[in-house]
């Protein structure tokens, strides 16, 4: 359990964490090559050469064939209009659809997608190329995956892509083991056997995607023949984006505590470097290495997102009860994994250790402190078992801020969590204004916080992570250098005369506590007798 549910369980009803949305790539692995694409075709039609005739007569073949299955179904064919959502716009054909597993409704689109093409003036050399075509999206009640979709293209080798919810999966197996819960959305809000739910959500594997593809198939690809597909030339799923929620289902609406979130999160990560923009979803400011952006998203919800690259960590609430953080990955690149289907237990358990880590580090931003008797200790020189001396750290050495603020920003907590030094330099230089700082300087500073326990070596790697300890200690040493130290002492030592010409309606909240807390250090020091 972590700090942020160990200190607010007295008033959670429940969690839980399972993947939420996943969209799959589907393709034939063996079709990925022009050279296996022509002698196939070649030896399925009996034929020399494969020509732009044959392949047209394959996807014209493939066009009537859907259009008369659906019509002997009943099921229409429709083209729906633009900047719509789809997964709302298809609503009324699931409703008419009911419970019953089956196909929806098909949606046709024009979309690129990646084709085979024979080029006559190369002597009939296949290629693999994008085209705008007209896809398929056959809308699906799997009865063991729910509602999804499989998207289609009608034009060899026929690729394709498949979207699942891991919720409408989990709601599936409730039904059948006979749970009562209430499902809003995509989240449980409520639920009988919460343990139970858990060990379902954990049970998801590559298994059930595969076999949902396979249903799906045997229903709207009729191209390859059983022995084909024995052969191998068979739809593989490869992880495109995936989503992994941990979801908090509070006894009484949430949006207080979610307020005080937003608002200490403007000091979390880098806190004098890390963007943070109010209801201005499309603005998004470089800060080189990772942000922190609060979004309105287009239903009017607040969205906390922290990013590098194409990996996110989010948070929200949903229905006024439920807390969720999200890890999401368009790019598993970023996680060091492969986007093969058989990495999805994994995937889950990176993106479930993200999620933990980030609500540990929301806990560490509400309430950072450092125990009693701790800070003489830490500005010690520390002796290793082996004799070697290492200095102790200075609060006020600016190497040691800059060092914090690399650390903490979000690039080395999402994901793995970990970091080499090099990834650090270009971070501490530009805090320092200091494009002289080297990397022996870095190493020696780094030194010190692995000397405290702030920073610990991976095992057998050249790669480092920053401990709960550190970074706990590091957002309170920027903390109270950034938001209370260098403001007051500005206001003592520099003030700025036209601000006292600012009527008091017209100064912000912070200028106003920074006032009194000056008026209140300047009464103190009379009272006790050491006013100057």
């Amino acid at each position: 359990m972590n700090a942020f549910v160990l200190h607010h369980q007295d008033s959670i009803e429940f969690g839980y964490s399972c993947f939420d949305r996943i969209l799959f790539n589907a393709h034939v692995p063996a079709f990925q090559r022009p050279g296996t694409v022509a002698w196939f075709l070649r030896q399925r039609g009996e034929i020399e050469v494969v020509t732009p005739t044959f392949l047209r007569n394959i996807s014209s073949t493939y066009h009537e064939w859907v259009a008369d299955t659906a019509s002997r179904a009943g099921i229409p064919i429709v083209e729906p209009p633009k900047d719509v959502r789809r997964e709302e716009w298809v609503e009324p054909f699931y409703r008419n659809l009911a419970q019953r597993p089956g196909t929806a409704v098909i949606l046709k689109c024009r979309e690129p997608a990646r084709v085979a093409i024979s080029l006559p003036a190369r002597g009939h050399f296949i290629d693999l190329t994008w085209r705008f075509v007209n896809l398929y999206y056959f809308y699906l009640n799997d009865p063991e995956c729910g509602r999804m979709f499989l998207r289609l293209c009608p034009y060899f080798p026929f690729n394709g892509q498949v979207c699942l919810n891991g919720h409408r999966w989990l709601a599936k197996q409730m039904d059948r083991e006979g749970i009562a819960y209430c499902q809003k959305d995509n989240s449980f809000l409520a639920c009988a056997a919460p343990q139970r739910l858990q060990q379902l959500a954990d049970d998801f594997a590559p298994e059930h995607c595969l076999q949902a593809l396979d249903r799906a198939l045997a229903d709207w690809l009729s191209f390859f023949t059983p022995t084909e597909r024995q052969q191998g030339f068979r739809h593989h799923l490869y992880v495109s984006q995936v989503e992994y929620c941990h979801n908090l289902i509070f006894r009484k609406p949430v949006h207080r505590l979610f307020d005080r979130l937003l608002d200490a999160n403007r000091s979390i990560g880098r806190p004098d470097k890390l963007a943070i923009i109010f209801g201005r979803p499309q603005v998004h400011p470089d800060t080189r290495t990772g942000q922190t952006v609060v979004k309105i998203t287009p239903l009017h919800t607040q969205v906390l997102s922290s990013r590098f690259r194409s990996t996110s960590l989010k948070q929200y609430v949903k229905e006024n009860v439920l807390l969720r953080t999200e890890g999401a990955s368009y790019q598993l690149q970023d996680l060091s994994v492969a986007k093969n289907i058989q990495n999805l237990p994994k995937i889950r358990e990176i993106l479930a250790t993200s999620n933990e880590r980030y609500l540990q580090v929301q806990q560490d931003v509400l309430l950072t402190h450092v125990d009693r008797g701790q800070l003489e200790k830490l500005r010690q020189p520390t002796i290793s078992p082996s004799g070697r001396r290492t200095p102790g750290l200075r609060w006020d050495d600016p190497r040691l801020l800059a060092l914090f603020q690399a650390l903490t920003c979000f690039v080395h907590l999402v994901g793995k969590g970990f970091f080499r030094t090099a990834a650090l330099l270009g971070n501490v230089q530009r805090a320092l204004d200091r494009p002289h700082y080297t990397l022996s300087q870095l190493r020696y500073d780094l030194g010190k916080l692995r000397a405290k326990g702030f920073v610990q070596r991976v095992p057998q790697t050249q790669l480092y992570q920053l401990t709960s300890e550190g970074y706990r200690v590091a957002i309170l040493c920027c903390k109270l250098y950034h938001r209370l130290y260098a403001p007051l002492l500005q206001g003592i030592h520099d003030p700025f005369a036209d601000d006292n010409l600012v009527p008091y309606s017209r100064q912000s909240k912070l200028d106003r506590l920074y006032a009194a807390v000056d008026r209140a250090l300047s009464l103190l020091t009379q009272t006790i007798g050491i006013a100057a």
